[in-house]
């Protein structure tokens, strides 16, 4: 399975909507990771999924559900056999929009949208509420 997720690490969200709400059930949220000192904007549909600022969660990169490893079909049936998702809460489908190594040090961007070509799964284990 550790050929599957791509990326994992705990995130810490710093803001919520810093440029204000622009959508009903949606939120953008401004992370930073703990361990690769990553920062990423992230719009979640926060009705099914809300976030308050200070919130832990361990967020995976994957490019498919498949515990195999093999491409998804674009179809997802829940309970019809094992999957990635069967280990966390929360998963979004989209492509990744623009990864930036900006500043001197190690520290990296990512934002999510569906303009570009690399699709992947977001996929979120639990919610720390602090």
């Amino acid at each position: 399975m550790s050929n599957i997720v791509l990326f994992e690490d705990i995130f810490v969200v710093e803001k919520i909507d810093p440029d204000g709400k622009k959508f009903d059930k949606v939120s953008r949220i401004e992370a930073h990771s703990q361990n690769c000192d990553m920062y990423m904007l992230l719009d979640v549909n926060s009705e099914l999924y809300p976030m308050r600022v200070g919130d832990k969660f361990t967020m995976a990169l994957a490019h498919t559900l498949n515990l195999d490893g093999t491409p998804d079909t674009g179809y997802y049936t829940p309970g019809a056999r094992k999957t990635l998702a069967d280990k966390y809460e929360y998963i979004m489908h989209g492509k990744l929009f623009k990864i930036g190594d900006e500043g001197s040090g190690k520290s990296l961007k990512a934002y999510e949208t569906t303009t570009q070509s690399i699709h992947y799964y977001f996929i979120w284990a639990c919610v720390i509420h602090l």
